[in-house]
């Protein structure tokens, strides 16, 4: 069973925020006098986190009271800190009983630092890939930054992540503990070595290299070019004692033994009647209102939503190991009208996992595990796997017999490898979960088996362990591992009667289930298989070309700069460009700074060079470490060929997603970026094939506005833009000019999207007020998409949601937001998400289309082989190209019936940017 593309993990330095809150705002008590500023402070900063990330995998770690093992080390370790003040220490617990109410994970461990516990947590995601966010204000936390790890401060909204650690520091994350060791810290009292400040510090580890190198060429100290480097050879020597404690005081110890996984630190849901009473307490009244509504909604529907605990007894789990029980068991699961399937794999990538074993579940409580691969020393003796997919084949590959499985494109992906289709699947139940409320962003088995029976699966890091000690399924002992793969079928099977009752209650969302996405799944899974061929020498050709352009653009940035400086670097970016070259600051940064974001660069490349610069520079380094770098390391060797995942159960407005690697966002806007599509190709004889609903999304607000003048436009099949230009500036349609149209198409697409008249007048580059003046006559000429915008708005406050043409609905938590820009993001999302959603209902509803006809003639002349976003790529014999091209452009047209025509244009070339 394989997992969905997740946010980051995030580790919260609850101590570090504590401190900072009390000490760093200001004195806040309540009106009976009790002290609440600090807590008010860290849940402020935990709030804006989690609305940030939308974490699934959280934990809020605080220091334990009471002396670490560095004070035993070093007795004067901390000893300038002045003990808690009594108005801090007595806001620790309802601080701690908050966060547990908000249902965040906090962790206390005694004898360690919080520093510690993250740091060994942060260590694990590492070895898992997990990228992770560490939220601090502590310094010392830099040491941990690498490739999956970068720290946030949520108080000042600085990000640092190499680079950052690097321009802060001087030096990169491995050496920060060097750095620290050496200049010592005055607030952790760390000696360090006298007379090393920063700069010293860094020409010592940048000229030589961490403390063992330093103290194993001494002699090169001399050399270095800093002011007392004569000298700093002897002082060195001399504390040398003093260096190394410092460096071990300084090391944040990532080997603490916790019963804690990244895996298994996940949210629980809010306990809003908690949250309400201590908010009560402390006088937090916007929070007050926020939950008290939720709270007494929660009470009401407590008998018909909230689940009686489901006492899940695994007593009738039974491992399978002789044929004769394997036929009995083979016989019930025919004979039944439903049942469980899941596999047990070594790998979450379905092109590299080996099947380890299956396990099924027909009747709720009786579940069976069949091992085929369990090869531990002393394994018992097992079925081969040969020998049970013989048997299994039937029965999965009928039509007639029901199947129902939790992400089950996985397991159809990992039987595809042993020439097995699985037919018959009914259902699925992440998907069935994201049907019901696509915005809950949590659909895995365990977070739906706790959400809806009350029950506590056994995770996989109980039976297999943690960090790079990780057991494969293989290798873990039949007692432990038959009990964990037995109650994946029997919860999923539980878990599909109580979402499938709900959903027969909603009959568009039981369509959409059924005639949409479970369908959709197995299309899917036969595209992943099939998979994309690359030309890697191509991409290795085209790195080799942007490097060269990305070294030359270097070069050109500094000779105009007239000195050389770090283009990644934020710091000296802004040096260069507002105080060396005095550009006009646009922007500022949270915390006062002149901005170099993308918009401020945008705005400051249309009068000078090095911002222009600065842009591509940015850019084609993305697209060499993003693509032509990568690409070419994902060509899986048994096929040749690149498998991307697509994901179903991730987006809130149902459209697809896909990672390793993510096919939606190849750049086609520039030459650069095309190249990447033309290392996109065909195998001998074939050409690729892209056919592409054209402006879809303004075809669907023409529906659901049912505006007149739009209907006609689309209609007569008029240019759009050129339509709108005419009616928005009263001119003939002949007499549009190419700037008319252009300033249609942005207000045509900018509506789509709730842009502002603000935003129209950046894009468009002219004053606000005429921005305004353009969508005011728009909206004359249109008064339908006017009144549409204003219902939507209404209808979604009402409702708490809005609903695709063809009923997906989209839940919109922040709809009634106090937080102004909050509700005003949602009311955006409100007049977008149907003309979204509705997109991604009608191509997902082409593809199911396209498959039954490519299937049903059993053609090996046509594949589908990617979706990206309303396109459809095709690989296609060269003699087929016309005949396909014209019956995938019918059937794409014709999946849905709008108020409007659907129009496809098709392409064909020898690689994808030809096609497109």
């Amino acid at each position: 069973m394989a997992t969905i593309q997740k946010p980051p993990f995030i580790l919260v330095d609850g101590s570090s925020y504590l401190f900072r809150a009390f000490h760093g705002l200001p004195p806040l008590t309540n009106s009976k006098g009790q002290d609440t500023g600090a807590i008010y402070g860290v849940i402020n900063m935990l709030r804006s986190l989690i609305k940030q990330y939308n974490p699934s995998n959280i934990a809020v770690v605080f220091d334990a009271k009471g002396k670490t093992f560095r004070d035993e080390i070093y007795k004067d370790y901390k000893a300038n800190r002045p003990p808690m003040p009594q108005e801090l220490g007595a806001q620790i617990k309802p601080l701690h009983d908050i966060i547990r109410a908000m249902g965040l994970p906090i962790i206390v461990e005694e004898g360690v630092e919080a520093d510690d516990v993250i740091g060994t947590l942060a260590r694990i995601a590492t070895e898992k890939r997990i990228d992770t966010v560490i939220s601090t204000g502590d310094k010392d936390m830099a040491q941990l930054v690498n490739q999956h790890i970068t720290l946030i401060n949520t108080m000042t909204n600085q990000v640092m992540d190499i680079e950052g650690v690097k321009e802060k520091f001087g030096v990169p994350p491995e050496l920060v503990i060097d750095f620290l060791a050496l200049k010592g810290d005055k607030v952790d009292n760390i000696p360090g070595v006298p007379g090393v400040g920063d700069k010293s510090a860094q020409a010592l580890l940048n000229g030589i290299g961490g403390i063992d190198e330093i103290y194993q060429n001494l002699d090169k100290i001399a050399e270095l070019n800093f002011r007392g480097s004569k000298s700093m050879a002897a002082k060195m020597q001399d504390y040398e004692e003093q260096a190394r404690l410092s460096y071990e005081l300084a090391t944040i110890k990532c080997d603490v033994e916790m019963d804690y996984c990244p895996e298994t630190l996940t949210p629980t849901e809010q306990d809003n009647t908690a949250l309400e009473t201590l908010f009560t307490e402390y006088e937090f009244k916007r929070w007050l209102n926020e939950v008290s509504s939720q709270a007494a909604a929660d009470e009401a529907q407590q008998t018909a939503d909230t689940p009686a605990k489901q006492q899940i007894d695994t007593s009738q789990y039974v491992t399978i190991f002789d044929k004769d029980t394997l036929s009995a068991w083979l016989k019930k699961l025919k004979e039944a009208p439903l049942f469980a399937f899941d596999t047990e794999t070594t790998s979450l990538k379905y092109m590299e996992a080996e099947l380890v074993g299956i396990s099924v579940c027909a009747v709720p409580g009786e579940a069976a595990y069949i091992p085929v691969a369990h090869d531990y020393p002393d394994a018992p003796e097992q079925l081969s796997r040969d020998y049970v997919l013989e048997q299994f084949k039937p029965l999965l590959e009928d039509e007639n017999i029901k199947k129902v499985g939790q992400h089950i494109k996985y397991d159809k992906n990992i039987l595809a490898n042993y020439d097995i289709t699985l037919n018959g699947i009914a259902f699925d139940t992440m998907l069935e979960s994201y049907v019901l409320n696509s915005t809950a962003n949590r659909h895995d088995m365990d977070s739906l088996a706790l959400a809806h029976l009350d029950h506590k699966t056994v995770h996989f890091e109980d039976i297999a362990g943690k960090g790079a000690k990780q057991l494969t399924f293989n290798q873990i002992d039949l007692e432990q591992a038959a009990p964990y793969a037995a109650e994946d079928a029997d919860i999923t099977l539980r878990l599909h009667q109580i979402l499938w009752e709900k959903l027969t209650q909603q009959e568009q969302l039981k369509s959409i289930l059924v005639d949409i996405e479970v369908p959709l799944a197995s299309v899917l899974s036969r595209m992943e298989q099939l998979g994309v061929y690359i030309d890697s020498q191509r991409l290795a050709q085209h790195s080799q070309d942007l490097a060269k352009r990305i070294d030359e653009l270097e070069k050109t940035v500094h000779e105009e700069a007239g000195e050389s400086f770090n283009l990644g670097s934020t710091k000296q970016l802004q040096k260069v460009l507002f105080e060396k070259l005095e550009l006009p600051v646009i922007k500022k940064t949270p915390k006062g700074a002149p901005s170099t974001s993308e918009e401020v660069l945008q705005e400051l490349a249309l009068e000078y060079p090095i911002p222009k610069m600065i842009m591509e520079y940015r850019g084609l380094s993305k697209l060499k470490s993003t693509y032509t770098d990568k690409l070419p390391k994902m060509i899986c060797q048994r096929t040749g060929r690149i498998h991307t995942s697509y994901h179903q159960a991730v987006t809130a407005t149902g459209r697809l997603s896909s990672t390793e690697p993510n096919l939606q966002n190849i750049p086609i806007r520039n030459e650069e970026g095309r190249r990447v599509r033309q290392a996109f190709v065909p195998r001998e004889g074939y050409k690729i094939v892209a056919a592409d609903y054209s402006q879809i999304e303004l075809r669907i607000m023409a529906h659901l506005s049912q505006d007149k003048g739009l209907l006609d436009a689309f209609s007569e099949g008029k240019d759009i833009h050129r339509a709108t230009a005419a009616e928005v500036f009263g001119e003939k349609l002949e007499d549009v000019t190419a700037d008319q149209r252009r300033s249609a198409k942005a207000i045509n697409f900018g509506l789509i999207y709730g842009m502002s008249a603000y935003g129209l007048s950046k894009q468009l580059n002219i004053p606000r007020h005429e921005a305004q003046q353009y969508m005011d006559l728009y909206f004359e000429r249109y008064p339908g998409v006017l009144k549409y915008m204003d219902d939507t708005r209404a209808l979604a406050k009402e409702k708490g949601y809005v609903e695709t043409v063809f009923g997906r609905r989209l839940y919109l938590p922040d709809i009634k937001a106090s937080n102004g820009a909050r509700r005003k993001g949602a009311e955006r999302a409100a007049i977008n998400a149907p003309m979204q959603g509705t997109a991604a209902d009608i191509i997902k509803m082409a593809m199911i289309k396209v498959d039954e006809w490519i299937q049903s003639n059993k053609n090996d002349d046509i594949y589908m082989m990617m979706q990206v976003h309303d396109e459809l790529v095709f690989e296609i014999k060269e003699n087929k190209v016309e005949d396909a091209s014209k019956k995938i452009v019918e059937l794409m047209e014709n999946a849905a019936t709008l108020s409007v025509p659907l129009d496809v244009e098709a392409g064909e070339g020898k690689n994808w940017d030809e096609a497109h």
